[in-house]
């Protein structure tokens, strides 16, 4: 058997408060959330493709700077996943018992920290270095992605928060050292097949 850590007492009761607000709430708000919760990390491919073109219109130290984002994300998603099997933290609705809107995952599906809310954040952090304007709408929406994960009762709000560090960590960081260096990965592109991808015909 393998020993989980029960996140419960850290803030189970304002998740249980979360999760029995969304069981009182109309039935058409828990179908959008879910319905968010489930596929909305869609938008944010959506939003790093338009940050590419815009870009890729502007320089190719820009357009370096956007191809970067998703390679962010998978970072980022890297990271938490190692910090998933660290700390072993067993879902609230497995720790609590409760009925939630989305279905309790199998045990050994961690809890902490939340991916969604990870890639979700670092898309928006990352985006805001490329546009400002897609960067915020980003933003909005990785803050309406991790409330979502704690309504349809996925995780705690220790796990989102946690999420959204990493996910702003690994932006923050990567951006920071791509932005040191923009010329020479550019000039490294340039030379090779993946050149249209930085330059406009």
């Amino acid at each position: 058997m393998i020993l989980a850590f029960d996140g419960s007492s850290i803030d189970g009761s304002a998740y249980t408060d979360v999760v029995d607000l969304a069981h009182r709430s109309p039935g058409w708000l828990d179908d959008v959330v879910s319905a968010w919760s489930a596929y909305g990390l869609a938008l944010f491919a959506v939003l790093m493709a338009m940050a590419w073109w815009q870009a890729r219109r502007v320089s190719p130290a820009a357009a370096v700077t956007a191809l970067a984002v998703p390679v962010i994300v998978v970072t980022a998603y890297g990271v938490n996943d190692v910090l998933k099997l660290l700390v072993r933290e067993d879902r609230p609705c497995q720790s609590l018992r409760v009925l939630t809107l989305e279905a309790c995952p199998a045990p050994g599906d961690w809890s902490f920290p939340s991916n969604h809310t990870a890639i979700a954040t670092a898309a928006a952090m990352a985006l805001l270095f490329v546009s400002r304007r897609l960067g915020a709408v980003a933003v909005l929406a990785a803050c309406a992605m991790a409330a979502s994960r704690v309504w349809v009762g996925a995780h705690y709000p220790h796990d989102v928060a946690a999420g959204v560090i990493v996910g702003a960590l690994v932006a923050a960081l990567t951006m920071g050292a791509l932005r040191r260096r923009p010329d020479a990965l550019v000039r490294w592109i340039t030379s090779t097949r993946l050149r249209p991808l930085v330059l406009t015909p």
